[in-house]
């Protein structure tokens, strides 16, 4: 199967000479248009997940459908192979369904836009975009239920769907999809705002057309990816090694008790092709958690991490895809068996970004990122107001990231690189909350020569009763440190309620009862810490410890001793380094905190929570 496009104007795009000034003009008329795109949707959604976090993902492509400029790669090529229908001018496409378009979305309340840019009748290029909505039907509040098995309990399912038919709106269509949601009325501000933000894009795209030339336009394109692709070229020869190396991680566990479950990926390259190969990943879990991981999905997460690690002056877009092959067995974890359960992917998404980067940097450990793309934390509080109104809040918080060659990680960061935080104050004037404490956690960042990054601690008081959820990873497993820094310190939920008590909250649960007065402690894990923290220059642990990133104690951790008076005590530092690196040996490349095994022998202890069971499977 695949798409048909239907031009009247049949007249194929000739590749012409460009001048490198015109080239660089249009590169950054549709890097321009790519931030208009956002501009539009966050002025138009009406959801807190889109509209102040961000949680969208917009793209520009050729008529091929490879994204040309964007936040990450396409998703059309999956689209364009699953979809068997004729798409013509005036057609906006709509779809959620990662099984009926190849993994170009991986779970259903990801809502995707795909407009077809026609000029004089001709196909010249793509515009899409994907936002989360806050709600898509199904078991849960929020749309992600730990205890769905199948699809079928996720939501409902859009196959790849005309929204507009030659311009007109199939509105009894759109009324059938609003009517199985929850958050009716975010959902249709907030498709309207992501069509919105296409049809920008496709006005800037024939503009430019418009201006030099359609030929001009499509071969500048063209000119874009080939240098993407030689840069990438350069890169994947440099940092991936002909002989194959291996890196495994694992998640904790699936929210039903069992875990923890491994990701592992094999790579090695064939001349100028890197291989990854996923065999030895675990079987698909009975659970949501598994990742319908798309080979092209896969690719674009490959690009982003290589081009932000080694050189955030390439333009990112998929010109290299020739250059990779993905390899993902089916019925494994990261690509289960139609009809598995998807939503909770968001956790083994985030820990591919580990993944890659314990298996990029081992042959280049100078460039070894440690542990701390974790995952996306999710918080979901929904009920009854005061007023009898339902409310319902989905928020996305953020951990530690690692650190890194160039330097520490940040604190209270998102994985992904555009999110921004929800107000505290657009959550307390929109929803029954009052945000106690938002603050980094001192010391949960891994020590290192450049410190792991600090995960938060938001405290949230619930001021009606009403019904949580909680989505998190990193609660058994360690954020890794590298080249000899310590692992991060992990994630934990903690609800006191208001007659003192207090209950451990696993790290992914849905349905628990709070009541007027709880208070819900929300604590992210931190990054892991890259290089020997007993070489950090003592003075920025001071730095640390004067800005409540590191406590006096907490400093001893980098074999630096803080006097009275707040200042550091060099001899007393010195002494303890000495004794520190001569009891110590050898630093470790990877720092995992200890086997699977001792990890979950004193889980309990000191988690306050009983480790999960091993799923039959697991070697």
């Amino acid at each position: 199967m695949t798409a048909r496009i239907v031009e009247i104007n049949t007249t194929p795009l000739q590749r012409v000479e460009v001048d490198t000034v015109t080239v660089d003009i249009i590169e950054n008329a549709l890097r321009n248009a790519r931030e208009e795109m956002d501009a539009v949707l966050f002025r138009t959604a009406m959801s807190p997940g889109i509209r102040e976090q961000g949680d969208c993902f917009p793209m520009i492509a050729n008529r091929d459908g490879k994204m040309v400029v964007g936040q990450f790669g396409s998703f059309i090529y999956g689209f364009m192979q699953a979809y068997d229908e004729e798409i013509e001018e005036g057609d906006v496409i709509l779809t959620n369904d990662p099984y009926m378009c190849n993994g170009a979305v991986s779970h259903l309340p990801d809502w995707i836009v795909l407009v077809p840019i026609f000029k004089d009748q001709r196909h010249i290029a793509w515009s899409a975009m994907f936002g989360h909505m806050s709600d898509n039907g199904g078991m849960v509040p929020g749309s992600i239920p730990i205890h769905a098995t199948t699809i079928f309990q996720e939501g409902i399912r859009i196959p790849p769907v005309k929204l507009y038919k030659k311009g007109l709106l199939q509105s009894d269509m759109l009324e059938l999809i609003l009517h199985n949601v929850r958050t009716s009325q975010w959902n249709r501000f907030d498709l309207n705002a992501l069509v919105a933000a296409c049809n920008t894009a496709s006005k800037r795209v024939v503009e430019l057309a418009d201006r030099f030339g359609d030929d001009i336009l499509h071969s500048t394109m063209e000119i874009m990816l080939e240098r993407n692709h030689m840069a990438m070229k350069q890169i994947i020869t440099m940092l991936v090694p002909e002989e194959p190396r291996s890196f495994e991680d694992y998640l904790c566990d699936d929210g039903v008790g069992m875990g923890p479950y491994k990701i592992k990926c094999t790579l090695w390259r064939e001349g100028s092709k890197a291989i990854f190969d996923f065999a030895g990943t675990d079987p698909q879990a009975d659970s949501s958690i598994n990742f319908y991981l798309s080979e092209e999905m896969f690719k674009m997460f490959f690009g982003a991490f290589t081009i932000n690690l080694f050189d955030p002056h390439i333009l990112f877009n998929d010109g290299f895809y020739d250059l990779v092959d993905v390899r993902i067995p089916p019925g494994s974890l990261l690509k289960p068996d139609y009809p598995a359960a998807l939503s909770g992917r968001t956790h083994a998404l985030g820990r591919i970004f580990d993944v890659m980067g314990g298996l990029l940097g081992q042959g280049v450990p100078e460039a070894l990122n440690a542990a701390g793309f974790s995952d996306s934390p999710h918080l979901f509080y929904s009920g009854y107001d005061k007023k009898g109104e339902w409310f319902q809040l989905f928020q996305i918080g953020f951990g530690g990231i690692p650190g890194r060659p160039v330097g520490d990680g940040p604190d209270g960061h998102s994985l992904w690189p555009s999110f921004t935080n929800v107000p505290n104050e657009f959550i307390e004037a929109y929803f029954p909350l009052r945000i106690e404490k938002y603050e980094s956690i001192p010391d949960s960042g891994g020590a290192g020569l450049h410190r792991g990054g600090n995960g938060l601690s938001v405290a949230y008081r619930f001021l009606c009763d009403g019904t949580i959820a909680i989505h998190d990873e990193r609660w058994l497993t360690y954020p890794w440190g590298v080249n000899g820094g310590e692992p991060g310190q992990r994630s934990s939920k903690l609800l006191r309620r208001t007659d003192g008590k207090e209950e451990w909250l696993p790290s992914k649960c849905d349905g628990i009862k709070v009541s007027e007065g709880d208070l819900l402690y929300f604590n992210t894990w931190g990054g892991g810490g890259w290089g020997d923290p007993y070489t950090r220059d003592p003075e920025l642990v001071r730095q640390d410890v004067e800005r409540g990133l590191v406590t006096p104690e907490g400093a001893q951790r980098y074999g630096v001793v803080i006097g009275e008076h707040g200042s550091v005590d060099s001899k007393a530092t010195t002494d303890l380094r000495q004794d520190l690196t001569a009891g110590r040996g050898e630093p470790p490349m990877f720092d995992f905190g200890g086997s699977i095994e001792e990890i979950k022998a004193r889980c309990l202890e000191e988690t306050h929570l009983p480790a999960p069971v091993s799923p039959g499977f697991q070697q």
